[in-house]
């Protein structure tokens, strides 16, 4: 009879499975905002669909849960690069091609692109 392993593995595939579904999902209503450095009302639409498209793995203030912080990807990603990581996917990140429209995938990508190291330490 084996023993040891087999309940090790099926737990963290139970996890991986897991993470893989959370993300995408509606993240619940808060009271916490993820507002661009600029917050106009202009970015009411890409922080709707940020919440409910990409914080459960995100986090709410971008700080990052099971995927990355995405609190300085305008200094790491052009806005077209951005784009065709939430369109195409990445490892470990599902794509949105099908889940969200064009206009929506363009309007978060430009919204997050807005994200530097400089706005961080503006906000600090």
């Amino acid at each position: 009879m084996r023993t040891g392993k087999g309940p090790l593995l099926l737990l963290v595939m139970a996890f991986f499975l897991l993470a893989v579904t959370a993300c995408g999902q509606s993240a619940s209503k808060d009271s916490g905002s993820a507002s661009s450095p600029a917050g106009s009302k202009a970015d009411a639409k890409p922080t709707l669909i940020y919440k409910q498209s990409c914080a459960s793995c995100h986090a709410v203030d971008l700080s990052g849960k099971v995927g990355p912080s995405l609190q300085e990807i305008g200094s790491q990603l052009s806005e077209g690069e951005i784009y065709e990581a939430i369109s195409s996917g990445r490892p470990g990140m599902p794509p949105f091609e099908k889940r969200l429209k064009t206009e929506e995938i363009q309007a978060l990508a430009a919204w997050l692109a807005t994200y530097t190291a400089a706005d961080e330490g503006a906000d600090q």
